[in-house]
C-alpha cells in the first residue's frame, strides 16, 4: 500500500481554487469544476495527498452541478464529518490522509446503488486515466474501473 500525506510542498503549490476548496473548505460555482462532464474510465485522487477516493464506475450524473458519485473506491480514505456551516445540517466529506475538504455527501443518491450522492468539487481531485493507473501505482484499483466508450 503506498504512503498518502499531506505535503506542505503540495500544498504550496496548489492553484488557488484549488487551495481555497481542499484548505479553505471553500466549494466551486455549480457547473464550473474540470470533472464536471469527464466520462473517460479512471480514478480520482486527493490532490494533496494522491490517495485513491473514486472510481469513475461509481460516477454519474446527478444534475447537482459538481462531480457526484454513488460511493468511495476505498472507503478508508474518506471521513465523514457534521458540519453546520451557512445555517445548514449536512455531511462534510473530507480525505483521511490529506485532510481536504473534498465537498458533501447526501442521502439523496441512485436507491440501487445505494441511496448516496458524494456531492465533490473538482478543484480537490486529479484524475487519473485508466491506461495511466498501473505506472501512476494504482493498478491495484483496476477492476474497480470500467470501460467507457
Amino acid at each position: 500500500m503506498a504512503d498518502y500525506e499531506r505535503r506542505p510542498e503540495v500544498i504550496a503549490a496548489l492553484d488557488p481554487e484549488s487551495y481555497r476548496v481542499t484548505q479553505e473548505n471553500g466549494t466551486e460555482r455549480p457547473g464550473t469544476g474540470e470533472y464536471l462532464h469527464t466520462a473517460e474510465p479512471g480514478i480520482y485522487v486527493d490532490i494533496v495527498s494522491g490517495e485513491p477516493l473514486f472510481a469513475s464506475s461509481a460516477k454519474y450524473d446527478s444534475g447537482c452541478g459538481w462531480p457526484s458519485f454513488t460511493r468511495p473506491v476505498e472507503p478508508a480514505h474518506v471521513v465523514e464529518r457534521q458540519d453546520t456551516s451557512l445555517g445548514m445540517v449536512r455531511t462534510e466529506v473530507r480525505s483521511r490522509h490529506g485532510d481536504s475538504h473534498l465537498g458533501h455527501v447526501f442521502p439523496d443518491g441512485p436507491r440501487a446503488a445505494g441511496g448516496l450522492r458524494y456531492c465533490i468539487n473538482s478543484a480537490s481531485l486529479r484524475f487519473i486515466h485508466r491506461d495511466d493507473m498501473e505506472a501512476e501505482g494504482y493498478g491495484d484499483y483496476l477492476d474497480q474501473v470500467e470501460d467507457v466508450t
